[in-house]
This record gives C-alpha cells, structure tokens and sequence, in this order.
C-alpha cells in the first residue's frame, strides 16, 4: 500500500482537516490546525506532503521520525500540528487496513467508556452558575470555566474576588458531587497566581488550568507549591521534550492536544511519561470530531487517564458544530458524563466527505481575540 495523495480541508468554526489516500482505497482523515493559523499549517502538511506521497502509510513511527527531525529545524506549534494530524491519518489507515480500531494497536482497551467534560462561559457569576446547572441536567459530571476577563499583571482585590464569585457561584450551583475545572488560559502572573489560587481552594477545583503562559514552564513549581489545587497545563507543549520540565516540577494533570502535540504517537508517549511522575492525562481538545477520536483512541488505551475534554456546544463552535461532520452521530452519545468504548476500525468515526467538502468550499479565516490592559498594553487572552 501507498500513500497517493494529501488534502487538507479549511472548514468552519475554525478546524483543517485532512484527508491521506492510498492506491489501495483506505481513507485516513486527521485533524491538523492550530487554532488561528490554519492556513499556515495546512501548507506544512503541503510541504511534508512531498516525502509522503509514495510511502507505506503503516510505517508510522518511521514517518513520525523523519517528518519530526528530518529537517534541520525542528518543533514549534506549526510542524507539530502539521505533523500531528498526518500522525492521526496514519493511524487511522492502520486501523481500517487491519480492521480494528486504532486502541487495539495500543495495547487494547483498559476501560470501557471514557469521562468527558463540558465548557462554559465565565463572564458573570451568575451566568456560569445557570450554564453549569445545565450542564449537570444534562447529564455531564464535569465542566471547565473561564475563570476570568483579561487581568492587570497584579490586579486589584476586586479583580481578585470577582474570580473566587465566579468559581463559588458555580460550586453553590452544582454542589460537591461535581467536579470543577478552572481555566485561566495563562492569564495569572506568577505573584498573581499566588494570591489568587490559594483563595479558591474552599470551593475545591478539579484542576486549575494553565494559570501562568507556557513561557512561565521553568517556575511552574512555583505555582504547585503555593497552592493544594492540582495544576493542570500542557495544550501550547509540543512534545515530550516539552513536559519533561513540568512533569519533574510537580503538575498533577498533563493536558496535551492531539492536534497539536504529535499525534497520537507523541501523545502516547507522553503520557506514558507523566505515569512515571503520577501525573493524570487529560487531552486538550475543543476541536472537531476528529481530533476527538484521536483523544479518545489514546484514552481507551491509557491507564492513567483522568477525563476527556470535548467541544459540543462550546462557544467557538458557532454556525458548525462538533457533530456537523460525521455520518453517524450517535459515536459520541454522552450517557452519565461519559462516552462509550469507539469500536470501529481506525478512528472509530465516519467523516461525511460531502459535508466537508462543502464547507471548504468557504472555509474560514478565525482569528482569537486580542485584549488589551487598561493601559492599552496587551494582555493575555
């Protein structure tokens, strides 16, 4: 079998797909973005298509070698993503070609359904309290917050406990058979994340997520040690290089994106390496459906996985949602908070072909917003 052809598809919210053919007739589809430069990686996979293209598509972890460091320069968000949704191609093609689906390769299944979370907004107290209500109606046992709007590099006291309103609010709302996590999206300098931490511990977050920049790795310690809140960070860390430093320093949940981290052959490792540092797996994931399937392949396999994030009804997701691009919907029914054991060969899910040519027919230029300081310096958004 050889590898023919490269697509990739630019489609709405703000996902690339991407489609590998093979002479043989299996399809493998991946999910290669960074969220904001679709563009820019689409012509990566362009780039790295000219190695591909009459390769055998199951020498997978060759492939991952070669296009990881057979060029003289080496990482960054755009190669690994790029890379990331080719590695999720593949797997998927070894999937289908041998008839299982892409957790049996890893290993095999060690538990039958996965834990998912849900997102809600985080502009007023009052109002992810509502959403969070709803959430928990609907079946959900987990849900991820904004913790904020964007912040001073050390704000004032009412800044500080608009936060704690916000995280109390939601916890007086569901109460404590229900989990919360906090993210802050790297907001938080280091003396902010502080004194801000500390003081939401009586309303016991699952996690806090990404409270200082990646740039902040070295003196993530910092932050774990001010507080008895797990720390959970890892979506802008590219490689297993990248978590080393924070895994060794003390985080409690390792948040690796399968678009953007390698693949699922990074991610693999990667969380075999956190297992090492008692670390908990919890991919980043408010992508398309099949960067979630990718999620999920890893997490059937892996034994140290916490929970599982997903974008159903996630604010970016508006006009196109997680489901719009799939021919069977019903492979990602949440029941009880969490989703079944994916048993169809490869990724486990049917791309509707049609559905995405169609909406690259106008793709998308998304771009994250930028915020400014009351001053009109930038801020963290």
């Amino acid at each position: 079998m050889k590898i023919t052809s490269l697509r990739t598809y630019l489609v709405a919210p703000r996902w690339c797909f991407l489609r590998v053919d093979t002479d043989e007739g299996i399809t493998g589809w991946g999910e290669p973005v960074v969220e904001g430069r679709a563009h820019t990686v689409a012509a990566a996979v362009e780039e790295l298509s000219d190695y591909l293209v009459g390769q055998d598509p199951m020498r997978i972890e060759d492939h991952w070698q070669v296009l990881t460091k057979g060029g003289f320069y080496r990482g960054g968000p755009v190669l690994s993503s790029a890379v990331a949704g080719i590695d999720q191609a593949l797997w998927d093609i070894a999937g289908k070609a041998l008839g299982v689906p892409v957790w049996q390769l890893l290993g095999g299944n060690v538990r039958d359904r996965a834990r998912v979370y849900s997102w809600i907004g985080g502009d007023r107290p009052t109002d992810v309290a509502q959403q969070a209500a709803a959430r928990k109606a609907e079946g959900f046992t987990a849900i991820k917050m904004n913790a904020s709007p964007q912040l001073e590099l050390i704000d004032t006291p009412r800044a500080v406990r608009d936060i704690v309103e916000r995280v109390e609010s939601v916890r007086a709302e569901v109460g404590d058979d229900f989990d919360i996590a906090v993210d802050f999206h790297g907001r938080l300098t280091l003396p902010m994340a502080r004194r801000v931490l500390p003081l939401l511990e009586p309303y016991l977050p699952f996690f806090v997520e990404e409270p200082v920049v990646p740039e902040m790795s070295a003196h993530i310690g910092e932050v774990v040690r001010s507080t008895s809140i797990p720390i959970a960070t890892g979506e802008r860390l590219y490689s297993r290089w990248d978590f080393k430093p924070v895994l060794q320093q003390g985080i409690a949940v390792a948040q690796p994106d399968l678009s953007h981290a390698g693949g699922i052959s990074e991610v693999r490792r990667i969380a075999a390496m956190a297992e090492a540092h008692d670390v908990s797996l919890a991919p980043h994931c408010p992508l398309g459906p099949i960067a979630l399937a990718a999620c999920l392949q890893v997490g059937f396999a892996t034994p140290n996985l916490l929970i599982q994030e997903q974008s159903l009804g996630i604010h970016y997701n508006a006009g196109s949602d997680l489901l719009d691009y799939l021919t069977d919907r019903s492979v990602f029914r949440y029941e009880d908070g969490h989703v079944a054991l994916l048993t169809a060969p490869g990724l486990g899910i049917d791309v509707d072909e049609k559905a995405v040519e169609r909406a690259a027919e106008t793709g998308h230029r998304w771009r994250n917003p930028v915020w400014r300081r009351g001053d009109g310096s930038l801020a963290e958004w």
